[in-house]
């Protein structure tokens, strides 16, 4: 039976923290869907719900959650469509990939067959626009941060760290180990939906011949 707790996150935004933490991704798409809140953002254990302060009393905000939260089913809600991604592999847009290959005892295609063939999911956007945290990338696969950032890592760049990958949306500084980059541009502010991706999206990755 899914329990929550609640807790608030400054003057205008509450946590709801489900004790299990799949039911984030449903949960941030109900509460958005309502139209009761200014914003609802998943994070890695809670869905952070923004209030209007001058609106509402936290007393009222408590209490109109927690009416919510008892009727709340997250079966009533499908996950989002799957989203294929196709991801350039080649020497330019991979430069860490051959190190991490080595560092796994694999060739890098074989390292990259582990990636496309796990069972990946978004977990939630941040800390840029479009940054997408994909979980689910095979355990088996190791990877750590890069001792020392890069100041610019271009958008589209597909980064590996054990057990997720990061697709950055925008160029910026970044210390993800690169493996590759996206043909897709995960963040464009001319689109009806500028973000291309959305948390609890499965996410298809197919490799491009180069």
């Amino acid at each position: 039976m899914p329990e929550y707790r609640l807790f608030f996150l400054g003057d205008d935004a509450v946590a709801v923290q489900p004790n299990n933490r799949a039911l984030r991704h449903p949960l941030a798409r109900a509460l958005r869907g309502s139209g009761e809140w200014i914003d609802t953002v998943p994070g890695k254990e809670v869905v952070a719900v923004h209030f209007d302060p001058r609106a509402l009393r936290p007393t009222e905000v408590m209490r109109k959650l927690e009416d919510w939260l008892s009727s709340f089913s997250a079966e009533a809600f499908e996950p989002g469509k799957a989203v294929d991604l196709h991801l350039d592999c080649s020497a330019a847009n991979a430069p860490d990939l051959q190190a991490l290959a080595d560092q796994n005892g694999l060739t890098p295609q074989e390292m990259l067959e582990r990636v496309t063939r796990s069972d990946l999911v978004v977990d939630m956007l941040g800390f840029t626009p479009g940054f997408a945290y994909v979980e689910g990338v095979n355990p088996a696969l190791k990877a750590e941060r890069l001792a020392v950032p890069r100041q610019r890592v271009a958008a589209g760049s597909v980064g590996l760290v054990s057990g997720q990958l990061g697709l950055y949306g925008l160029s910026g500084p970044g210390g993800w180990p690169i493996i590759g980059r996206l043909t897709e541009a995960l963040f464009d502010p001319a689109r009806a939906e500028p973000f291309l991706l959305q948390e609890g999206q499965v996410v298809r990755l197919h490799l491009v011949d180069v």
